[in-house]
């Protein structure tokens, strides 16, 4: 017996602003607006509707009104709503909840819960319309000492490969099935034009998007999707995913039917087939087996470009990350618990992980104290919402950070949480070729790049404030940092001081 639920939203209509265009009707993507031939107007079926807007955005009239539905079930702390809601699907399915998107718990954020210690007499602030601001960083291994040629004024130290990022900031991997190709092709132009750096995410690299190579982080993951020697040769920096912050611990799966023809080439894998990645990476069951892994990496690549390593932000993060670089990783990629992700069980990605700020405070204090910190930088992601949590993060100890969902949210996302469905009304998680025509990429790409832009100038505008005039001079200088509403265990493991001491 099927269960009822009540709908999540009411979607209502104003008839005397409806003019029965079907637009409506044609832009939804999950069955809500439909046309009734026999009363000669457009209806609404309320229970299907996910909170998208795509209708409400493109009605020409603005009849069209979503709500959140007022009919509650009793109040109960412990037995909330969604509680009740997953309890009678799974007892009607018998199979796992999925879901898209990050963790929406009421979890800490600790970001809103740090404040940045501007200057003010003693050391100026700085006026970044009028004075150079730096914002680029160098992403790799950096030597213990350098030795510099007095006469040449040239540096004699072997270097490792490095990359420059003009902005801290790069673009989160988003496979191409989860993502489309319209999706990836965006993100790669805005990436190419800001000076920053793309990743591919696990699903290979689409021929099209070949020519933004130097701006593109390729994935390796436990699924080996796409992975050819021209691949590794293609993208400035190699990433070796073991774990992301919406499902630590656990594989990847791409449902076959956004497996299509273009996708199942790129991934090297039958069209209509389930993407599916094993939980662990089988040949890494230690830091020797990852360290092996790491330097054949690097023989492939003719050790032109860095190898980093991405693992799920977990509570022994700081000894994983210490073993990660003593293997020889020149990034660690850190992935909090609300990183986001195209679909992961529900179960998983709200009980799982920890905080981003958490994990970086502990990573970064874990290198410094072993005398390592310069021989790999520290990328981390799950929640990055504007230029605040940048900079924090970057005091915190971070030398960039990526962004998966704001990028989306530029791109156009409601963050409605379907990307599992495939059926994405504004055509970003799917491989509909209908839908994805959605997304204009000159659009999408001029979108994104505006994106990192402003932030770019926010940036400048907080470390100007802070009388700082490089980003380098704020990494994992925590004094720029004051906790409020924490307690001293969470100050401690942040290492910030109390506002006001």
């Amino acid at each position: 017996m099927k269960t009822y639920l009540p709908p999540k939203f009411v979607v209502e209509r104003d008839e005397e602003r409806c003019i029965k265009c079907k637009v409506c009707t044609n832009q939804c993507t999950f069955d809500v607006q439909y046309y009734d031939a026999d009363d000669d107007c457009v209806r609404s079926r309320s229970e299907n509707c996910v909170g998208c807007h795509r209708c409400v955005t493109f009605c020409p009239t603005r009849a069209i009104t979503v709500r959140k539905n007022p009919l509650q079930f009793r109040d109960n702390y412990n037995w909330s709503p969604e509680v009740i809601e997953d309890i009678l699907k799974q007892a009607e399915t018998g199979g796992v909840l999925l879901t898209g998107m990050g963790n929406d718990k009421d979890y800490p954020i600790y970001w809103d819960h740090l404040l940045l210690n501007a200057s003010q007499v003693t050391n100026p602030s700085i006026d970044p319309l009028r004075e150079p601001m730096e914002l680029i960083t160098y992403l790799g291994r950096k030597p213990d000492a350098v030795d510099i040629d007095p006469q040449l004024g040239r540096v004699r130290t072997p270097m490792a490969p490095q990359v420059r990022l003009d902005v801290p900031v790069m673009f989160s991997a988003m496979s191409y099935g989860a993502v489309s190709l319209h999706v990836q092709e965006s993100l790669a132009r805005a990436a190419t034009e800001m000076g920053t750096l793309w990743n591919t995410g696990e699903g290979g690299l689409h021929p099209s998007l070949y020519k933004y190579g130097r701006n593109t982080i390729v994935q390796v993951a436990s699924g080996r999707f796409g992975v050819e020697a021209s691949y590794l040769h293609a993208g400035r920096v190699v990433e070796i995913k073991i774990g992301q912050g919406a499902k630590p611990g656990i594989g990847g799966h791409l449902p076959g039917e956004k497996v299509s023809a273009e996708v199942s080439m790129t991934r090297m894998i039958p069209k209509g087939t389930d993407a599916l990645s094993p939980a662990p990476q089988h040949d890494i069951y230690s830091i020797e087996d990852l360290s092996q892994l790491i330097w054949a990496l690097k023989e492939a690549t003719n050790y032109t470009k860095p190898v980093s390593v991405k693992i799920a932000a977990v509570h022994n993060s700081a000894a994983i990350a210490s073993g990660m670089v003593r293997a020889g990783a020149d990034i660690i990629a850190l992935d909090g618990v609300r990183g986001a992700t195209g679909a992961a069980p529900k179960v998983i990605r709200d009980n799982v992980g920890i905080p981003i700020e958490l994990a970086l405070a502990s990573v970064d204090s874990r290198l410094r104290q072993e005398g390592i910190r310069n021989r790999a930088s520290i990328v981390i992601a799950g929640g990055i919402r504007n230029a605040g949590d940048v900079t924090k993060a970057i005091a915190l100890g971070a030398d960039a950070v990526y962004i998966g969902t704001a990028a989306l949210v530029s791109l156009g996302c409601r963050v409605c949480q379907q990307c599992h469905t495939g059926k994405c009304a504004w055509g970003i998680c799917t491989s509909d070729l209908a839908l994805t025509k959605r997304i204009n990429p000159d659009i999408g790409a001029r979108r994104a790049a505006n994106l990192l832009r402003g932030w770019s100038l926010e940036i400048k505008d907080i470390l100007g404030g802070l009388g700082v005039n490089a980003i380098e001079s704020l990494r994992g200088n925590r004094l720029h940092l004051r906790g409020v509403g924490l307690t001293d265990t969470e100050l401690e493991i942040l290492g910030v001081s109390m506002a006001g001491s």
